[in-house]
């Protein structure tokens, strides 16, 4: 195993490190991100396979999540239940889930366990319960959770608002699909999805907690090297709509839900980041006391809650918010959103709303690196950006020196966040 980088925080004067190493798999070099932590007698396995999201699903839409369900069934040969009074009788959580970028095999245990806990993985890795009977069960728990949604209103907005910001790119549809497409995938598809998604070339490792990493992966090694070496897909990005739109929805309901949102910019992540991150705090992010929430309801009383925030990720970067009112206050709010954000722009930040976001983002951080699993997601996320595992610190550090002038002049730089589209549910 190659050891490459460390990055180790400090809390309550106990040292935490995640560190960054490669390990040799089939010629494959596999990522290997983990922290040794004795604090609690328990171990977790993460298998991240990247790029194999419902971004990358083509055309067809809630393949990975209905696949996830369908490796939550077990192995073939002892099924959904038996398979899981084996992990609950050792008090071993194995679980698998899929987002727009990832597919993730999440493994804990009690350290006594790490045996069994690594047996059962392999048993799911060599022999997912892929079967007519499996793949119907799955199908019709997505498809009666997807039916719920259409009494959803907020769910609606949402799915909406990326309809009218990403037309005609795999980011429109919602990760877990529609029940149409749902019914319409078959076993075979989902078959091909998995060996292409579950392979070593897309593969990190993160591995944390009470355990002796090194015969941790050792252990591991024999079960990966079963994987199919696969190919890493080319990776996507994708830029919001810069066309001013609106879609409406109606529905029976007392309230006008709001979703609303606009492209952002982001030239280079690493020296521009943590200038949105303050924005993004003072304009809607930060709840009580920014800039939205103030207007919008403690100013104007009309809705209980606005909030905005400027989303970055490598898929895409651009700003996203949401209130709720009622209905007859519903086109006053969405005139006060675009003015609060139209003023935000041209006028800036005061030093005293960047001197509450400084002394707010410096003081939580130690907050957000509590836990171990906290510490690994944040490593992992770093690496996967292709900055340093010690980021949040350079970012903290950039933060604490930023100064009003170069805030607002960032600001006022992004004139594209005025472009702001509507997806509304009302009556």
């Amino acid at each position: 195993m190659k050891k490459l980088c460390l990055f180790f925080l400090f809390i309550g004067g106990v040292m935490f490190g995640a560190d960054l190493s490669k390990m040799e798999v089939n010629g494959v070099e596999v990522p290997v991100i983990y922290e040794q932590s004795s604090i609690i007698p328990t171990g977790a396995i993460q298998l991240i396979f990247s790029r194999s999201g419902s971004a990358y699903n083509g055309e067809i839409q809630g393949l990975s999540y209905l696949s996830s369900l369908l490796l939550n069934e077990g192995t073939k040969e002892l099924g959904g239940v038996k398979f899981a009074s084996l992990l609950e009788e050792k008090a071993i959580s194995l679980h698998v889930s899929s987002s727009q970028e990832f597919l993730e095999i999440d493994l804990s245990f009690l350290k006594e366990q790490e045996e069994e806990a690594l047996k059962l993985l392999a048993m799911l890795l060599q022999s997912p319960n892929l079967t007519e009977k499996a793949l119907s069960k799955v199908k019709q728990q997505a498809i009666s959770s997807l039916l719920a949604k259409k009494n959803d209103y907020d769910y609606l907005a949402s799915v909406g608002l990326s309809q009218l910001l990403f037309k005609n790119t795999p980011l429109q549809f919602p990760s877990n699909g529609n029940p149409a497409a749902i019914k319409a995938i078959s076993l075979n598809q989902v078959k091909s999805y998995i060996a292409h998604a579950i392979s070593l070339k897309r593969l990190t490792l993160v591995v944390g907690g009470d355990l002796d990493i090194q015969s941790t992966l050792s252990k591991l090694n024999p079960l990966l090297s079963k994987l199919p070496l696969g190919e890493q897909s080319e990776f996507k990005s994708y830029s919001a709509n810069a066309q001013t739109q609106s879609k409406v929805q109606y529905k029976p309901t007392e309230q006008a839900y709001i979703y609303f949102g606009a492209p952002f910019m982001l030239k280079d992540y690493k020296s521009e980041a943590y200038k949105a991150k303050v924005m993004s705090f003072i304009l809607g992010a930060s709840g009580f006391g920014s800039r939205m929430m103030e207007e919008i309801r403690v100013k104007n009383g009309l809705a209980y809650s606005a909030y905005m925030r400027i989303n970055l990720s490598k898929l895409a970067t651009y700003a996203s918010g949401y209130l709720q009112t009622k209905i007859a206050n519903q086109d006053q709010s969405i005139k006060l959103v675009k003015q609060v954000v139209k003023e935000f722009v041209e006028d800036g930040v005061t030093q005293e709303e960047l001197d509450s976001a400084k002394k707010f983002l410096l003081g939580s951080e130690p907050l957000r690196s509590e836990t171990l699993s906290q510490r690994l997601s944040t490593a992992f996320g770093n690496y996967y950006l292709g900055l340093d595992l010690d980021y949040q610190k350079q970012e903290l550090q950039k933060i604490e020196a930023l100064s009003l002038e170069e805030l607002n002049d960032f600001i006022k730089s992004h004139k594209e966040i005025l472009d702001l589209s509507f997806s509304i549910v009302t009556k």
